[in-house]
């Protein structure tokens, strides 16, 4: 989903708030390495529940799994934002 132009800066602010979160947190891949930890994939992912972290931290019906952060929007009203946009989810 291509988000509108005034979504844009929330959800860069979101993300950008939400990722100094996970940079703290023990479950955040670059950490682990730092742990000595290694990993076959290259980006950097929450070791918890294995979602790439540029995407999720930018998701905003999504939660963390450690519940260090909450969605801003339920599934529905993104649901909602799609079918207004007329985007199609590929089922049917």
């Amino acid at each position: 989903m291509i988000p509108a132009s005034d979504m844009k800066e929330q959800i860069k602010s979101v993300s950008e708030s939400r990722m100094s979160i996970c940079k703290e947190c023990s479950y955040y891949s670059e950490n682990k390495k730092k742990d000595g930890h290694t990993f076959s994939r290259p980006d950097v992912h929450c070791t918890n529940c294995g979602c790439t972290l540029a995407a999720k931290t930018k998701c905003l019906s999504c939660n963390c799994p450690m519940k260090y952060w909450k969605a801003l929007m339920t599934d529905d009203q993104y649901d909602e934002i799609r079918n207004t946009l007329g985007e199609d989810d590929g089922e049917g």
